[in-house]
């Protein structure tokens, strides 16, 4: 099993993040890592995250690296 992020403004558009993602054989690994970098992440232009396994969504909708408001 393969596990990869996509990076995504908040319109949706795919872009290059500012911290590369390594090679994620598990779940667990690939949502630790977004836990250590989303801050970079957001710094760098990226609104919102995908995660796919084996090319299929793994969530329902993308995931906002904003914190919510109030």
């Amino acid at each position: 099993m393969a596990w990869m992020w996509r990076f995504e403004k908040a319109d949706g558009t795919e872009m290059e993040p500012a911290v590369q993602p390594e090679d994620f054989t598990t779940q667990g690994d690939a949502e630790s890592w977004i836990g250590e970098v989303w801050k970079d992440l957001l710094d760098g232009g990226v609104d919102q995250v995908r995660l796919f396994e084996d090319g299929a969504e793994v969530y329902a909708a993308p995931m906002s690296l904003h914190a919510d408001a109030g």
